[in-house]
């Protein structure tokens, strides 16, 4: 995309999830359980904003695949280089999650699934041309979401499908389901929705109106629907799959159009972004996320922070110890261009053989 068309307010949110999770997964692994007081308003509030990391990456990334494949919607499926390059990027997120975490069905996977759903949804609407886009995107993410009322009922201890494997139970229900496609994908879809939005009204995005039209939309997931479904859920009166379960899906995408609402007014005061630090992590969030995998946890060598600090520090050692961790990946992607510079005898190979493969010509 031309510098003068990125949305920079999409990068903003980027780079303030990155850091969410930087800072959440180092806290949540090294704070000890004596501190995790939930009637402590600082601990309540940590937690109450670490709920959002994830749900802001999953519904930016709809976004912000769609609005570039918005871009080529003029050209047939498979001569869309968008289309080509989505599917390799859900193969190299379904590759670079299960190498990460191998029993584990987890946020890469999750994202991998989600684009390639996209494409599929995409396809089909470029097949049929008679429904507008978001609405396929919006039927999915519904579709997604109320899954919940099934799935929220089953007992942790029992996985779906019942006789499938592993990995597929893990997908869905199973021991390992740390971010399972039901129904964590749909935030993936109505940020897809959101993405065909933005595309179609490109030129009013970045004005007033269209900035708290998105606040209020949040506003109303967050505060109030929670109360329509409980209304609804009384007039049907089932006592065994209750609609009122939904509830914090919706509280959480509406959190995600507050912020993104907030940005976009962010970016009408401040006006021109010059390309910064900041928006670099938010442009970088793969290579982030496989590091910290790595550096914190151990992935592919064992040898993570986790095992110095597991459940083992007091808030003040906590604070200077997670900037010194944050900083860590400043300080990397700083000089990220230099080091792939430098691995550029491998990294070009690499690349140029996966493009191949699926016939992208750069």
């Amino acid at each position: 995309m031309k510098p003068k068309s990125r949305l920079i307010f999409i990068d903003i949110a980027r780079s303030i999830a990155i850091l969410l999770m930087l800072e959440g997964h180092f806290v949540d692994d090294s704070l000890m359980e004596v501190y995790r007081d939930k009637s402590n308003s600082i601990f309540y509030t940590w937690e109450f904003i670490r709920g959002f990391t994830s749900p802001i990456f999953l519904t930016v990334t709809g976004i912000v695949f769609v609005y570039l494949l918005m871009g080529n919607n003029h050209l047939q499926y498979f001569k869309n280089i968008r289309v080509t390059k989505g599917f390799k990027r859900s193969i190299e997120l379904l590759f670079w999650g299960y190498l990460l975490q191998v029993y584990a069905f987890h946020v890469l996977q999750c994202i991998g699934v989600g684009i390639f759903t996209i494409l599929i949804l995409y396809g089909l609407y470029k097949l049929i041309k008679v429904i507008p886009l978001w609405i396929y995107f919006f039927l999915m993410g519904t579709f997604i979401f109320s899954t919940y009322i099934y799935f929220g009922t089953i007992p942790e201890e029992q996985y779906w499908p019942t006789n499938a494997p592993v990995f597929i139970q893990n997908m869905f229900h199973g021991k390992h389901s740390v971010f399972p496609i039901l129904p964590r994908m749909g935030y993936t879809m109505y940020g897809a929705m959101f993405g065909v939005i933005l595309y179609t009204f490109k030129d009013k995005v970045k004005t007033w109106g269209f900035s708290l039209i998105t606040i209020t939309i949040g506003i109303f997931l967050f505060f109030f629907l929670k109360e329509i479904l409980i209304y609804i859920d009384y007039k049907m009166g089932n006592l065994t799959y209750h609609i009122y379960k939904l509830d914090w899906l919706y509280e959480c995408l509406g959190m995600v159009m507050i912020v993104l609402g907030s940005l976009i007014i962010f970016e009408i005061l401040v006006g021109e972004i010059k390309p910064n630090l900041f928006l670099k992590m938010g442009q970088n969030t793969l290579t982030v996320y496989i590091l910290h995998m790595v550096v914190l946890y151990g992935s592919l060598t064992g040898l993570g922070l986790n095992k110095l600090f597991h459940h083992s520090l007091t808030p003040w050692q906590l604070i200077p110890i997670t900037l010194s961790f944050i900083s860590i990946f400043l300080i990397l992607v700083y000089n990220l261009d230099k080091i792939k510079a430098h691995l550029s005898f491998l990294l070009v190979p690499i690349k140029s053989t996966s493009n191949k493969l699926f016939g992208i010509k750069e």
